[in-house]
């Protein structure tokens, strides 16, 4: 792996734990996550006109633009409820563990081989972020709904990452951009009539005017932390790597949950960080 990539995806996760503390501390996220869809559509709409991008797509890409269509609503309609009920540093970690997915897709479906240094890269970041879990007095199994809903963010989050990284030897960022997030706003509006949520008014488009400054950051975290991710799957970089890269957002969520959100233990996960970043290393090493 170049060091280009490296840097692209350390820079990614800088970005990336911010936006979930604006989400986490939004008295309404269902309705933050529906409006920061469009948002991110009509940017990307802009760019893509302003840079001369393709918006026609084949029959195969419009099939990867669906199957990431689906995992952004899935990781976004999961991310909301656990954000919504549990402690942001535990399951967070949790969340993120899509490499998991990710390689064991790619072996049992796709048949990909990885070299066991590799592997145990990616076993030793996913161990960190174990040991991240745990806090005394505290039990993830308690409710088994939060944990429900923190694994689905985490399916959702590598089906559309196996999609985006082939797309983006297709396509350019602001075109994947477009379309996925153009369909993925209907589809949680859908969800939220199906699960009773309360549909804001014009659709998530008043939500845009009354909170313009709110939504200009979020996008530019979500913006600017995805499109490093697609830029580096342009750049060769290997999925399953570039996701648990990727993981150095966990310990930056430590930190943010201990320090804005007043959660505890951030010594003894400080620790369990350490563990996650020899992991990385590892797989920056060998990838």
């Amino acid at each position: 792996m170049t060091l280009t990539v490296v840097l692209l995806v350390l820079t990614s996760a800088a970005l990336h734990p911010l936006w979930n503390l604006l989400i986490k501390k939004d008295s309404n996220p269902d309705s933050a996550f529906l409006t920061m869809s469009l948002s991110i559509a009509l940017v990307a709409g802009i760019q893509g006109v302003l840079t001369g991008a393709d918006f026609w797509l084949t029959g195969p890409q419009w099939r990867l633009i669906l199957i990431s269509t689906a995992g952004q609503t899935l990781y976004s309609i999961a991310l909301v409820a656990t954000l919504k009920r549990g402690d942001m540093s535990a399951y967070y970690p949790i969340i993120r563990a899509s490499p998991l997915f990710i390689v064991s897709f790619n072996f049992l479906v796709l048949g990909t081989l990885y070299d066991w240094e590799m592997l145990a890269g990616i076993l030793l970041v996913m161990l960190g972020a174990v040991m991240l879990l745990y806090r005394r007095g505290v039990n993830i199994f308690a409710d088994w709904r939060i944990l429900s809903c923190a694994v689905l963010a985490l399916c959702g989050t590598g089906i559309y990452s196996l999609a985006d990284a082939r797309l983006m030897t297709e396509i350019e960022a602001p075109v994947l951009f477009f379309w996925t997030q153009l369909f993925t706003w209907p589809c949680l509006l859908i969800a939220f009539k199906v699960f009773g949520h309360p549909i804001p008014a014009g659709f998530g488009v008043m939500r845009l005017l009354q909170f313009p400054l709110l939504h200009m950051k979020l996008v530019a975290c979500v913006y600017g932390s995805y499109y490093l991710i697609l830029t580096a799957y342009s750049f060769g970089g290997d999925v399953a790597a570039v996701t648990t890269i990727r993981q150095a957002s966990i310990p930056l969520s430590v930190i943010i949950g201990g320090y804005f959100l007043n959660e505890g233990a951030i010594t003894r996960r400080l620790v369990a960080s350490i563990v996650l970043s020899a992991g990385i290393l590892i797989v920056i090493t060998f990838a």
